[in-house]
């Protein structure tokens, strides 16, 4: 499976017909939000309460942020593999030759 093909197969279940550009990307921005924070939460109590990490758990959540993100980027107009390959293109040109905690620190503003 191609991430656009993810995509396409995460939108069937997303009610495109039925809601609005800007009520999908408010429902995506906000579901982003609530799904990292159920990831955070995951790793918080594995760290700092003693639960064992259930990766199987935190892959599903990841999965959900996932939907989310085709969602959001379905609304405002991009595919998946574009909106990565921007993500892509924006680190290498931040960090060409690999992280570097200097470049890091002393980063250029972007535009």
């Amino acid at each position: 499976m191609t991430i656009n093909d993810y995509q396409q197969a995460a939108l069937r279940t997303a009610n495109i017909e039925m809601l609005s550009d800007k009520e999908l990307l408010t429902n995506g921005i906000l579901g982003l939000s609530g799904e990292s924070g159920e990831c955070a939460d995951l790793v918080k109590k594995h760290l700092f309460q003693g639960h064992e990490l259930d990766a199987e758990k935190l892959a599903n959540e990841l999965g959900d942020v996932a939907w989310y993100l085709a969602v959001a980027s379905y609304a405002i107009g991009y595919d998946l593999e574009k909106v990565l390959q921007m993500n892509v293109d924006k680190l290498r040109k931040r960090y060409p030759d690999g992280f570097s905690a200097e470049r890091s620190i002393h980063r250029e503003e972007e535009q």
